[in-house]
């Protein structure tokens, strides 16, 4: 069965005609299909790991993760929960006690968590949101730091610097901040991919360079 099919007809029309139109004007990275790709991914993490949870709460805290992002990148995923707790309607399909948890997942979703997420909800969108494509990723991580320096008018060569070592500090498998709960192959496969142009630093700007061309970045 279609995972949307289990989750309540009101409240995913809600998520897609009033929430997810939000993210077309979201910073780089961060725009409607990276929230469809982690809603995706959810999903299929927990068929995967065989988790028991309310499809509406993971449903919900996947559409509303970086809905704050353009507010305040560096403190989004508390935009993000705050934003969802000031949504009334969205509130009322789920008890006190859900909300409460969604909240909280929405903020322990980050990647640099210092602490563990407190619910199964948390952990799973926190792995949801780790890629499994190193292009993707590549891609993401130059539209990102583009536009989140964009005061700066950066070059391209500025905009890969930032990338690689925001990647570099994020999956490096020495020490690497990305928390990821639930490893599975395609996520193994991804972080000893992606290593091999973290370990090569020409590489790696070489193979932006050429995504960049590609996507006409500048």
């Amino acid at each position: 069965m279609n995972y949307t099919e289990k989750i309540d007809k009101k409240l995913y029309d809600y998520l897609n005609l009033e929430i997810l139109p939000k993210y077309n004007d979201n910073i780089g990275g961060h725009d409607v299909e990276h929230i469809k790709y982690v809603t995706t991914r959810s999903f299929d993490l927990i068929n995967e790991f065989k988790l028991d949870v309310n499809y509406n709460m993971v449903y919900t805290i996947a559409m509303f993760h970086d809905i704050g992002y353009k507010k305040d990148p560096d403190n989004h995923e508390k935009v993000s929960a705050d934003m969802f707790n000031a949504d009334d309607y969205i509130k009322s399909f789920f008890t006190k006690e859900e909300n409460t948890i969604i909240y909280e997942a929405i903020v322990d979703h980050r990647a640099s968590l210092e602490y563990e997420a407190r619910s199964i909800y948390g952990k799973i969108v926190s792995s949801a949101d780790r890629e499994i494509s190193v292009e993707n990723m590549l891609i993401r991580s130059l539209r990102y730091q583009k536009d989140k320096h964009a005061n700066e008018n950066p070059t391209l060569d500025d905009v890969i610097e930032y990338s690689f070592q925001k990647l570099f500090s994020k999956f490096s498998k020495s020490n690497g901040y990305a928390k990821m709960y639930y490893k599975d192959k395609k996520y193994i496969d991804y972080v000893d991919k992606i290593n091999i142009l973290l370990e090569n630093k020409d590489l790696f700007v070489a193979e932006e360079k050429k995504i960049a061309k590609k996507i006409q970045l500048f």
